[in-house]
């Protein structure tokens, strides 16, 4: 017969799992529309964006090697630390490094550099200081916070007139894997330096692509050029491994190219991006939910469930288990998650998703016991709460069967109060056909239009099926 789990919900349920979910969200929609137009707009916070996205941690690079000096002497009149301080005085805010690409006083950086200006304009000014200690001021003109650049012009571009640019390298020159490239930027703000590596391919199951850096990237070197053995850009510094050595990340050359080729003509932004900020993330999430949904599950191996496992060629999954000794509720769990998220300031990452079960066997503990901590596990997630970015969960709870297999399936919705149209949506599912044993499996999904968190929540749903194990009706 069916567990007894607690019930947190009380909305009635009898339809298909893809019916299901548009009518779930369609309730949490409603219930969730009141909340949202009455949301406060929450306060842009502080960002320390250049420490979060490259983390200070020790260099263990040996000293450059003659190539890498070379590098650096042809390139140092290009750099340029780029600074966000408060309006009112010189104190800075974050610090990254960045490079000129076009003369007219054209230079690139990382987004996350600049994020504080751009979400709050009012409060903060954008300034470089070059090798040589000439300093100016900058504008913004355009971003690309899918890749995590930003392109900026020199108010008084005659200061930077006669220094050169960094060149691009043709996007047919394929690098080698392994070929040594070299990057620099002003690390931890103690001056502009040259970190050598190799060029490892691009990073597996990220989404957008991303290079793996074999070198060692530190804080403030966040938009700094990385270059081949001829001066010419390969990517930009981005971020790297807080868990290893050597791991760092950047955002491949054509990016930049196409970046320049929108924004050079831009006039400075001198008001609150999240208008386009929302129009790039709506627009990644077009795209990252179709590549999602177009892939199918993978089995999980379970005997009696069919459950929805992604390709890992999206996402990593790691596997843990409870001790075979132990007496009581035995499981084992999968995590899966993506590799990459999207930066919109220092509290807020976004546009990835998350796929969890949990396979139970109760056989130790009897049916009643079972019942017991199988209920209070499903009551025990956590769905969110209300914070400075989105509202509160709106929740609905039902009941659905899959070809005969009975389910229970919450869907939750969060709304962000300042990109308008994005969500996030959560699904937590259980399996009620066992006595003694069931499933319990939960997706998230964060940064998603509505339309997509419905078109994800069936997916999910539909993923739950019986094996060839399924049992004979009585």
């Amino acid at each position: 017969m069916p567990l007894p789990l607690t019930r947190r919900y009380s909305i009635p349920l009898r339809s298909s799992a893809f019916t299901t979910a548009a009518r779930l969200l369609t309730l949490a929609v409603a219930l969730l529309a009141a909340n949202q137009a009455t949301a406060a707009p929450a306060a842009a916070p502080h960002n320390t964006a250049t420490t979060q996205a490259l983390a200070p941690k020790p260099t263990t690079d040996a000293a450059p090697t003659g190539a890498g000096q070379r590098i650096y002497e042809r390139t140092r009149g290009r750099l340029l630390q780029v600074r966000t301080l408060l309006q009112t005085q010189d104190s800075q805010s974050s610090v990254g490094s960045g490079f000129l690409v076009e003369d007219g006083g054209l230079l690139v950086t990382n987004y996350h550099v600049v994020s504080q200006f751009a979400l709050q304009p009012a409060r903060y000014r954008l300034v470089y200081a070059t090798v040589d200690g000439s300093e100016g001021a900058l504008q913004l003109l355009a971003f690309d916070v899918v890749h995590d650049l930003a392109l900026l012009r020199a108010v008084k571009p005659e200061a930077l007139a006669g220094r050169g640019v960094v060149a691009l390298r043709p996007a047919e020159e394929a690098l080698p894997r392994g070929a040594r490239i070299y990057s620099l930027g002003n690390p931890l703000d103690v001056g502009f330096a040259v970190a050598e590596g190799n060029y490892n391919g691009l990073v597996e199951r990220s989404f957008p692509q991303t290079i793996f850096f074999g070198g060692s990237l530190s804080g403030g070197m966040s938009g700094g050029p990385a270059l081949d053995d001829q001066g010419r850009l390969i990517g930009v510094n981005v971020a790297a491994r807080r868990d290893g050595e050597q791991v760092s990340f950047l955002v491949p050359a054509e990016n930049v190219r196409a970046l320049i080729e929108r924004g050079r003509k831009a006039a400075p932004i001198t008001a609150a991006v999240w208008p386009e900020l929302t129009r790039q993330l709506l627009a990644h999430d077009q795209a990252l939910t179709d590549r999602f949904i177009n892939q199918p599950w993978r089995s999980a191996g379970h005997p009696r469930y069919q459950v929805p496992v992604p390709q890992e060629t999206f996402l990593r999954c790691w596997g843990s288990g409870s001790a075979q000794a132990v007496r009581g509720l035995q499981f084992e769990r999968s995590d899966c998650t993506m590799d990459s998220r999207l930066f919109v300031n220092n509290s807020l990452a976004t546009s990835f998703f998350t796929v969890r079960h949990e396979a139970y066997d109760g056989s130790k503990l009897g049916a009643l016991r079972f019942a017991q901590r199988y209920s209070a596990s499903f009551a025990n997630e956590s769905m969110g709460r209300d914070d400075r970015h989105r509202t509160a969960p709106r929740c609905v709870e039902r009941s659905v069967s899959r070809d005969g297999l009975p389910l229970r399936a919450v869907v939750c919705l969060r709304a962000y109060k300042k990109l308008q149209g994005l969500h996030d949506v959560s699904v937590l599912v259980a399996t009620l056909d066992g006595t003694e044993s069931g499933l319990q499996g939960r997706f998230d999904a964060q940064g998603v239009s509505l339309a997509n968190a419905q078109r994800l929540a069936a997916h999910y749903l539909n993923g739950f099926a019986w094996t060839a194990n399924k049992p004979s009706p009585p």
